[in-house]
């Protein structure tokens, strides 16, 4: 676990309230990072000079290696970490070909 300041750390805590406080804060951090990681695909809609560069099928296949990897090295289900980064890529790629889209040519 990071140095991330929680709550009540998940260990100590006691009560359903406890839990859903830390429940709480987590997912505010991933909605700040969801944030960052979608500026970045700001970034590459602005870069690649061919739409169809957007869907890249290598890259999505290492995406879900690491994050399988990394799942596995904390003790968190590959699977379910796959499923949900296969959902987050996919739509990542979406918000991607939009932004390219909008880009002016």
């Amino acid at each position: 676990m990071s140095s991330t300041v929680y709550p009540v750390k998940p260990e100590n805590c006691e009560s359903m309230t406890e839990v859903r406080a830390g429940v709480d804060a987590v997912d505010a951090q991933l909605v700040d990072l969801l944030a960052v990681r979608f500026a970045y695909m700001d970034a590459a809609a602005r870069i690649k000079t061919e739409r169809s560069a957007v869907r890249d099928e290598a890259r999505k296949q290492q995406v879900l290696r690491n994050v399988q990897k990394a799942a596995r090295e904390v003790g968190v289900s590959a699977g379910v970490v796959a499923d949900i980064w296969e959902h987050l890529v996919e739509a990542s790629i979406a918000y991607e070909l939009e932004k390219w889209d909008a880009n002016p040519a």
